[in-house]
């Protein structure tokens, strides 16, 4: 978590995609106050006809943005991070800004397991809630200490 998810009607090269990735984690990361190490990208690259936005002159060609994210975070923020991704997504991806949407999802940490290594050692559990003080101490480093039992 988060999940970055970029629902599109065409396919792009792999660099694009790639970085576009980066330029999105980067972006999250900036405006959300935490890690870029969080972040997940997918691009589903719908087939022609594959995504429509239905409308009163009938239905165009459109393209979504779904962000999975903690909960926490201020409407005032998740607008700017809306703004962003917006903005490189119709840049980097050539999409009429007219049919793209982005639409968030906010789950509480413990909706999110991953793994990590502690001491070499594969150890799972669940994230945490978000916090403003995650700009100075990623979430992971505060995971594995938090598992280590350091304070």
């Amino acid at each position: 978590m988060p999940h970055l998810q970029i629902d599109v009607p065409s396919q792009y090269p792999l660099e694009v995609k790639r970085d576009l990735a980066k330029r999105l984690g980067d972006l999250y990361a900036e405006i959300m106050q935490t890690s870029s190490d969080l972040v997940h990208v997918t691009f589903r690259e719908l087939h022609e006809g594959g995504l429509w936005r239905c409308g009163t002159d009938g239905p165009v060609p459109s393209a979504v943005i779904t962000c999975d994210i903690r909960r926490g975070r201020p409407p005032e923020q998740r607008m700017r991070l809306a703004e962003a991704l917006f903005d490189a997504s119709v840049k980097a991806l050539d999409l009429d800004p007219l049919t793209l949407t982005v639409e968030f999802t906010q789950h509480s940490g413990d909706e999110v397991y991953g793994k990590m290594l502690i001491d070499g050692v594969l150890t799972g559990g669940f994230g945490e809630d978000w916090s403003p003080d995650e700009e100075n101490k990623p979430l992971l480093e505060k995971l594995r200490e938090a598992r280590q039992g350091i304070k």
